[in-house]
Order: C-alpha cells, then structure tokens, then sequence
C-alpha cells in the first residue's frame, strides 16, 4: 500500500502546482541531480501479491545479491507497519550511459526446496517491486487498444503448467535537464540531468550456461541478447541454475521533476468522483430540508405558543400536551453505562480528528509520495498527539453527565486512552501471529510492538490525562432544566426503534460507498488513491449527514415522549459501520474472488473490522455531539419551573 503524490483531478489538489515559485518542492523529496557517468542504485522492496496480501522479502527467493552483500534502506514507522523491505540490489547503472547485455549472476542449482517456493509465488501472482530514485518502476502493457500502466512486474508465468520466469530485464530510465528546471545547468562542467521517470519491461529469455562460466557481474555476455517480451524461454526447474542479466537505456523527457509523479497519479473516472459529491450533496439537501422544517414550523411554533400562555394556563393544559415537552424532567437523566458513552464519544473525536488532519495534509501536499509509509505515519502520530482531545471530551461529557462529579476523572481519562488502542493491539497481535506463522515481512517485528506501546504510554496516556484535566478544571455544562426524581413512564412505541436506528445508516453510508470502492481498490488491489481532496470534501458531507440524521431521529424519538436519546443518537449515526461492514464482506466476495487462502481471508477482514469499530466511534461521535446540542437548545428555549 505505497503512497502516492498529489492527483490534479480536485481543486483542493491544483496549490501545490499552482504554486508561483517553481523551486517549491514536497517535504521529504528534492531533487537528486546526476553527472553523465554517476552510478545509480536500484533498491528492491517486498514481492507483493493481491492474491494473497501477504509480502515476502525480495532476497526470499534465489536472486542474485549486491558484491557488497544486501543492505537495508532506512524506513520509516510507516513502512514497517505496511510490511515494506526496502534492501540494497544488484542492478546498477552509469548515469546517461546505455549498456546492453549485462550480466548479474547465475544462481547455483536450484534445490528442490527453492524451485518449489518460485513455482508457488509465480502461481500466486507475486510482483518484484524496484525503486529508482524513490520513483517505483512501472511497466506498460496493451490492453484492448489501450496502453495500461502497472506498478511493478510479475515474477514469472505458469503456462500449460511449466513455470517460467523473467530473467531479462530491459530499464528504460527517463531524464530531464536540470538546468531546464531554472538551476545551472552545470556543475564544474559538468552537465546535470534529474529522473523523472523508471519503466521496465521484462523477458524470459534461456542464456548458455556455458557461455557464463567465467563472467564476473556487470560484465557483456559474449554473445547479444535479443529478447522478446512475448517470449517465454527460461523454466524453472530444481537441479538447473538461472541466469540473470538486464540492459537499460537512457531517454532525454519534457518531463519536469516536480511533475514526474503525474503518470503514477493519473487517475481516471473523475467523473464518478464529481458524481459522489452531487449524490452526497443531495442527500445533505435532503435532510437539511426536513431539520428546517423541525426548526422553523414544528419547534418554533411549539415554543411561540408555549411561552404565550400564562403559568397557570401552562398547568391547565400540561396534561393536554403531548410531545418532546412532557419529558422535559428526564431528557438529561443519566443513560445506562455513561462511563461507557463517554470513552467513546472521546476516543471517536479524536479518530474523527486524526483522519481531517491527515488527509488535509495529503490533499495539499505536505506528505510526499516519495516517502513510503508517509501517510500511516502521520495517522499514527496525529492520534497520538490528539489523545489530548479524547481526554478532554471524555471527562467534560462524563462531568456533565454526573452533574458535576469530579472524583474519578482520571479513570475516565486513562479508559479513554486504553480503549481504542487496546482495541487496535489486539487485533494487530492476532493479525501478526498468522503473518508470523506465514514467514511474511509483513509481520511486525517484537521491537516494533514495544516501540509503539513506549509511544503510547510516553505521548498518548499523559497527553490523554493532561487534556482530561483541563476537561475537568474547566466549566461543566449545566442543563438547562431539572431532573425529576421519578423517571416518566415510556409509552409503548408504535415502530422498533432499532429498526429505525439501524436504517438510518443508509443515508450516510450513501455519501461514501462510491468513494469507499476506490479506497478499498488501493489498500488490496495496489491500484493508485492520492485524490484526496475529494476525500476530504466526502469526508465533510459524511459529517453533515451524520448530525443532520442524528439530530431528526433524536427529534422523532422525544416527540413520542421517548427520553432515552444517548445511546440512540451515537448507534444512529454510527450504524453506517454496519453497512461498511456488509460491503466489506460483498468485497471479499465479489471482488477479491482470487484471495487465495484462510490467511489471507483473516487478514482482510481482521483489518476491515478494526477501519469499522473506528467509523462507527468517528460516526457516533459526531451524532451524539449534534443531538446534545439540539436537546440543550431546545430545552434551554422553554421557561419551566
């Protein structure tokens, strides 16, 4: 799940480019200009597969290794949480110098063991992933008149059952002029050219293992290598060696360097993107409608008549009035579980604000494509940081709701801080026992774990019990009416109120599940997301059809004299987790039909279960906040005694 640079189909997207100075460049990338004859290296990250969605380390498998043996790359947290392996290889190449018909190395004969394992990654769609100047190598294929990019190539190809691999690889390596990018364009006379782009094409191709015998790396076969694409020539086989040996090219382009990640981002079907913006803004429409009849004709006319009439006429007809104003004395009574409630609501605002920070900073661009792991990094930190937020919401809503007690906040504040992320470290246990049982280097390693537990309890529990402080020292709210001693009989209702609660989903899962699929297509299919301005305009309608939806619903449960709104405000809203979660499960069938394997299968929905318990907290929240809000203006409008 490789993160990528900004795409241009979103007006929250065109800053960056727009952008009047020409040498403004992304945090975490700059340019890397290169002499004629500088070496270039080419890294290797993990062999990925969507057939499986577990990654493998490239050097799992017999390749040939660097001179100087195989080095790690530096990596972030966010790459080690993704399972990416950036190590050094053996493909190297000189600076605007084209070479042909290089020798890498030839394995020794394949055991019975290795030629086992190749067949089976080759059978489970395994690709090699190389990295060139940050930039990922792509290659194109022709697909119905149309010229189609992929990420990466695949390992090798099983045809009529013999298993064949690709050995060759032909580098197409794209350059710019860097003086053409408002720079000198030489340096100590030497002229300077930056990469803007990487494309491989690779082949199978059976090399004479005789005429091998004495080449030591990046030397010229005797004899040139002509190698079709289409071809397959080199089986893989236990008892014989393989050969490996590549060419690259280099080609001057118009391509600038600032723009070399727009063919990675182009991202078509914009329209669907414009289409799940209008589809949400009507539903937003919609329910604004009908929360303006609410407040201009239902509540407003209530409250008009109601403050009309003297306090004795108010006793004469108090029986007569039926409605949200008869449990005036037990709309804020305590809910079952408050305590509960509260964390929740907390723990839900601070997902809710981990997401718009993060995806505020990818749409205008402040996380860089050619940091890998950028993106889960910057999740991880933004909720660590916004634990402060969970603690004062927490303890704030937990004060109100006690009226006013303020013994054990710092209980409340440390469940606050517990309670997702202990959430969050059980599944990430269960997933990673299967992935260490698979061998993958998708597994996170033990001092991974204790990094992250030291992380949350140096920044996260105190940031949480700081913030539930200031929650506390801070002014509770008061209600605006008083609570009745003895709580106010429930008629029986004329609808099941979990029906409605649950129904109430559709509406905002109707504002995502256009812009779910595409998400969902990049995290396990490897297809490209980085359109997240449109992300972020969803992401605000998703809010506003939460409150809106919640705030009807809690409207339509007083008015027949229903006071327990708590609980139903934070499930109305939060309900949409559950068709988050139904899709979830049509995707797994429908759409990752060749998903090979239990393991897979648990990985999937492990994780899917961990995105939805964190939609339903960010959802509910946001209900639950917007109905208080109604319930407190609306009550605090009536003068009662």
């Amino acid at each position: 799940m490789e993160i990528f640079l900004l795409s241009l189909c979103s007006p929250f997207l065109l800053f960056p480019v727009l952008s009047p100075t020409k040498a403004f460049y992304l945090p975490g990338s700059y340019p890397h200009p290169y002499g004629d004859g500088d070496f270039l290296s080419v890294k290797v990250n993990s062999l990925t597969s969507i057939d499986t969605e577990i990654p493998y380390g490239y050097y799992t498998l017999p390749f040939c290794k660097p001179i100087n043996g195989v080095q790690n790359s530096r990596e972030n947290l966010g790459e080690l949480l993704m399972g990416d392996q950036i190590e050094s290889s053996p493909y190297r190449f000189k600076s605007y110098v084209n070479e042909t018909d290089v020798f890498l190395c030839s394995t020794g004969p394949l055991s019975m063991e290795e030629a086992k394992i190749m067949k089976l990654r080759i059978d489970q769609f395994y690709q090699v992933n190389l990295i060139l100047d940050y930039l990922p190598a792509v290659r194109y294929t022709e697909k119905g008149g149309v010229r189609v990019r992929w990420v990466g190539f695949p390992l090798g190809l099983n045809y009529n059952n013999v298993y064949y691999i690709f050995n060759h690889l032909k580098f197409k390596v794209l350059v710019h002029n860097h003086g053409d990018d408002d720079h000198n364009d030489r340096y100590n006379n030497v002229t300077k050219r930056v990469i803007v782009g990487f494309e491989v094409s690779p082949c199978s191709y059976r090399h004479e293992i005789k005429g091998v015998g004495n080449l030591e790396m990046y030397q010229k076969f005797p004899s040139g290598i002509n190698c079709d694409g289409l071809s397959l020539a080199m089986v893989v086989k236990a008892g014989e060696p393989i050969v490996f040996s590549y060419e690259v090219s280099f080609e001057d382009s118009n391509i600038k360097w600032f723009s070399r990640w727009d063919g990675y981002l182009k991202m078509d079907g914009s329209r669907i993107h414009w289409f799940s913006i209008l589809n949400s803004l009507m539903v937003v429409a919609f329910l604004a409608a009908i929360v303006l009849v609410i407040f201009l004709r239902t509540i407003r006319r209530d409250l008009a008549q109601y403050e009309e009439t003297g306090t004795d006429v108010q006793a004469e007809i108090s029986e007569e009035i039926s409605g949200w104003k008869l449990v005036a004395g037990d709309i804020f009574r305590p809910p079952p579980n408050a305590d509960l409630l509260c964390i929740l609501v907390g723990d839900g605002v601070q997902i809710l604000g981990m997401a718009f920070v993060v995806v505020l900073l990818a749409a205008f661009g402040v996380i860089s494509p050619a940091s890998h792991g950028a993106l889960l990094t910057g999740m991880l930190f933004s909720y660590l940081i916004l634990g402060f937020v969970a603690g004062y919401v927490s303890v704030k809503l937990w004060r109100t709701v006690n009226g006013g007690y303020s013994k054990d906040w710092a209980s409340v504040s440390w469940r606050a801080a517990c309670f997702f992320p202990g959430l969050a470290f059980l599944v990430l246990v269960s997933m990673n026992s299967l992935l260490w049982g698979s061998e993958s280097t998708g597994a996170i390693p033990f001092y991974l774990f204790v990094l992250l537990l030291l992380l949350w309890l140096i920044v996260s529990v105190p940031l949480t019990l700081v913030g539930g402080y200031i929650g506390l020292k801070s002014n509770s709210i008061e209600y605006p009416v008083r609570i009745n001693h003895i709580a106010r009989e429930i008629p029986p209702p004329k609808y099941p109120s979990l029906l409605v609660v649950i129904g109430a989903g559709t509406l905002p899962f109707g504002t995502l599940f256009i812009e779910l699929y595409f998400i969902m297509s990049s995290l396990w299919l490897g297809q490209v997301y980085y359109v997240f301005g449109f992300l972020l305009m969803v992401m605000i309608l998703l809010v506003i059809v939460c409150a809106e939806v919640a705030l009807v619903l809690t409207y339509m449960h007083i008015c027949v004299e229903d006071w327990r709104w708590w609980w139903q405000s934070f499930f109305s809203s939060g309900s949409v987790a559950i068709y988050i979660l139904i899709y979830c499960v049509n995707y797994l069938i429908f759409d990752l039909r060749s998903l090979s394997g239990p393991v897979s299968a648990a990985l999937y929905l492990g994780y899917s279960l961990l995105m939805v318990v964190a939609v339903l907290f960010a959802t509910g929240s946001v209900g639950f906040l917007s109905s208080f809000w109604f319930v407190y203006f609306l009550f605090s409008s009536v003068k009662l005694d």
